[in-house]
């Protein structure tokens, strides 16, 4: 993925199982990089990033942004994240960011014929946040809104310690047939921009297509 802040644009992945993701990012993320040869090339293109998301800072912090970056990408294996991207802007005047994750993950094999009935009982049984299904163009998926509480690195902080943060976040779950599941999650310490990213979220969601490996277009079953 590139490093640079994009207009309005198309996004893909192919799924190990065949199913190619595609997916509109609306203008304005910056992406971190997934596609690096071999770790001093994401580290280069980490600090480019960090140039782009703060022109205004003095080099050291720009590496210290970067180390941060880096310092998520266990994370990201971890959670099977293909994309990662970030937006910051001003809502009535209040500087405002939000992320925007997508993951693929291995579906629970007990979720049987319906796993959209299966995710929404598990994660309402986890109280994760407000759990809703819903009928998207490609399929049908899970809704759950939540906040879950995160910490800033303490070189990006005025006082030099680890600040609590809460997140806010709108996460999308829609299983594959293929025994896959496509996660979307959006994500904002940033209560007073909620109405614009997660309306921003939303188009995001909808505008997730899938294809088989001739091109030809998916729709999941329910």
């Amino acid at each position: 993925m590139t490093t640079a802040a994009v207009d309005e644009t198309q996004r893909s992945l192919m799924e190990s199982g065949g199913i190619e993701v595609r997916w509109i990012m609306p203008e304005g993320f910056l992406e971190l990089p997934f596609e690096a040869d071999d770790l001093d090339a994401l580290a280069d293109q980490l600090v480019e990033l960090a140039k782009q998301a703060l022109p205004g800072a003095d080099e050291e912090v720009q590496v210290q942004y970067a180390a941060m970056c880096a310092a998520h990408y266990d994370e990201f294996i971890e959670a099977g994240v293909q994309y990662a991207g970030f937006v910051t802007t001003e809502v009535d005047g209040i500087r405002c960011t939000a992320t925007v994750n997508v993951s693929l993950l291995d579906l629970d094999e007990r979720a049987g014929a319906h796993p959209v009935g299966f995710i929404a009982t598990t994660m309402r049984h986890l109280e994760l946040g407000q759990i809703g299904e819903v009928e998207l163009p490609c399929g049908p998926a899970v809704t759950c809104v939540g906040s879950r509480s995160s910490s800033i690195d303490g070189s990006l902080t005025p006082s030099g310690r680890d600040e609590p943060v809460w997140t806010s976040f709108i996460q999308v779950q829609i299983p594959l047939n293929n025994g896959t599941v496509l996660l979307l999650e959006m994500g904002t310490p940033t209560v007073e921009g909620w109405d614009v990213f997660s309306a921003m979220f939303a188009g995001v969601v909808k505008s997730v297509r899938f294809f088989d490996t001739e091109g030809a277009p998916l729709v999941m079953p329910g």
